[in-house]
């Protein structure tokens, strides 16, 4: 009798681990990027540690404010390169390389079955591939460092079910948007939510990574989806270690269970200024809007351009629109299949992959009263600007929204 999450945690403690259990669990893989890395890095040296417990299982990508924006920025940057050099870490990814999110899963670091930690929120992305992953802070991250292990407690489980088919234009973010919608941002806190049922299986691994890394939207430790062929296929010569898929047992225990209908979710819209502040596209079309952000951790992958390419081809943006992959890779696709050449002849904005102004540093900040569709994760009163309004959307909807100046049903282009 096991969910997900319990067994993850048996297997990284070494015994049986259960709901509400304080464990002390070994870490497989440990994230910090340009943001949060350098405040770890300065807790590892007050703590006197002189080397990392394992160099091949850290990762340091830079995606944040990447490039530097600012002398400051660059100088806190360099020292964090002379430290990844000092300690041997292999797996440090430069500037253009992407967002953490994408590059771990890409370079085959998020695994099924694996404790995975971050030194960021949005680190629960990851269990898109059966993992239990999860945002810590600088401190214990840099205890992760030293040592491999961090306590925690194991969380309680809530399970999600969405039967049916998505319907036309609707897509993995309406989906995650809606289930937000439906729970409210403190609606699963500190659970882990594990997603079943049709709808779930029929998403893409890119669609997977969409729904689990808006699982904290909702107050969640993590969001799991369990293991599949997709995820297998995925991780084919890519997984960087061997893994043992987990899934929950039949009689598993869930202090909550929800059961959705697909057919009954269409394009959706979270409003100013919170994630939960969800409504049909119909309820808040015609709005007029300054900008359309296609990109993020959440929305920055290869089908999601191609989605808002389908919707542009051939046609102009109203607005100033900017397009940010989410990794190299993912440009590097982007071009060679035609897709970004459709994006750029409609005028968009293409920037360096990376998280783009998505925390409001960089790239495409907003002014005051200005109002931005996004892709992205998160819609709080100055997340891209202090005087801005974002609405969080799926690509399609940004995109339609892109060509008409006003946020528009993607189903009536």
């Amino acid at each position: 009798m096991g969910t997900i999450s319990e067994k993850i945690f048996s297997r990284a403690v070494g015994k049986e681990a259960k709901a509400n259990d304080f464990v002390l669990a070994d870490v497989d893989y440990a994230m910090a990027h340009d943001g949060t890395s350098i405040l770890a890095v300065n807790a590892f040296k007050e703590m006197e540690m002189k080397k990392v417990w394992d160099p091949s299982r850290i990762v340091i990508p830079f995606d944040h404010i990447a490039p530097a924006n600012t002398e400051t920025s660059a100088t806190l940057q360099k020292e964090i390169r002379e430290w990844v050099q000092e300690q041997g870490i292999p797996n440090f990814y430069e500037i253009g390389e992407g967002i953490c999110h994408q590059v771990l899963p890409e370079n085959g670091f998020a695994l099924p079955g694996k404790l995975v930690v971050g030194a960021d929120s949005h680190s629960c992305t990851y269990g898109a591939f059966g993992a239990f992953a999860t945002g810590v802070g600088a401190t214990d991250m840099a205890e992760i460092f030293s040592t491999g292990k961090l306590w925690f407690k194991v969380p309680e489980s809530l399970r999600f079910t969405v039967e049916g088919k998505l319907g036309e234009k609707v897509y993995a973010k309406d989906l995650t948007l809606y289930l937000i919608g439906k729970t409210g941002i403190d609606g699963a806190t500190y659970k882990a939510v594990e997603f079943y049922g049709q709808a779930i299986s029929e998403l893409s691994v890119s669609g997977r990574m969409t729904l689990c890394n808006m699982a904290i939207e909702m107050g969640a430790k993590t969001g799991i989806v369990p293991p599949d062929k997709k995820t297998f296929d995925f991780l084919n010569n890519r997984a960087a270690a061997p893994y043992e898929p987990v899934y929950a047992d039949q009689d598993a225990f869930y202090v909550k269970e929800f059961a959705y209908s697909a057919e009954d979710i269409e394009p959706q819209v979270a409003c100013p200024h919170q994630v939960d502040n969800v409504k049909p596209v119909g309820e808040v079309e015609g709005t007029h809007i300054d900008q359309v952000f296609i990109g993020t951790c959440t929305n920055g992958r290869l089908e999601v351009l191609e989605a808002a390419a389908a919707i542009l081809k051939g046609k102009k943006v109203a607005v100033r629109t900017i397009v940010i992959p989410a990794s190299r890779t993912t440009l590097l696709s982007a071009i060679e299949n035609g897709t970004m050449e459709i994006l750029l002849k409609a005028g968009i904005t293409l920037a360096t992959p990376g998280c783009g102004p998505c925390l409001g540093a960089h790239q495409g900040v907003l002014g005051e009263g200005e109002v931005c569709i996004s892709t992205a994760n998160r819609n709080f009163k100055g997340r891209m600007g202090k005087g801005g309004f974002i609405y969080l959307a799926s690509p399609a909807t940004a995109a339609a929204s892109a060509l008409t100046g006003e946020i528009t049903d993607p189903r009536t282009i």
